[in-house]
């Protein structure tokens, strides 16, 4: 698997990690997302993320079971759509890129 490479990614320093993301609450799995660059996952960008298991047209990102992760915003700083994830409605683990 390739990451994305683009002015977003060397704006953030260049660094990026795979991960899988989980409901808290239930442990179902929901996608892989290129997280870019330092920090805490607060805003998932809809162009990051891969193998969605869920619906991503919607205006709220929920699990398979109906729990509500996040809302659709656009990102103003880089006008981006993004989901903005609410505090601990997931978990994630770091995935081996091969």
């Amino acid at each position: 698997m390739k990451f994305k490479n683009d002015k977003f990614r060397k704006k953030r320093g260049g660094y990026t990690r795979l991960l899988k993301i989980i409901c808290e609450k239930c442990g179902s799995s929901v996608c892989l997302y290129q997280k870019d660059g330092p920090g805490n996952l607060r805003r998932m960008y809809l162009d990051r993320i891969i193998d969605p298991s869920v619906s991503l047209s919607r205006k709220d990102l929920s699990c398979s079971n109906g729990h509500i992760l996040g809302v659709k915003i656009i990102y103003e700083k880089e006008n981006r759509p993004a989901f903005r994830l609410f505090v601990e409605s997931v978990t994630k683990k770091i995935v081996k890129n091969t």
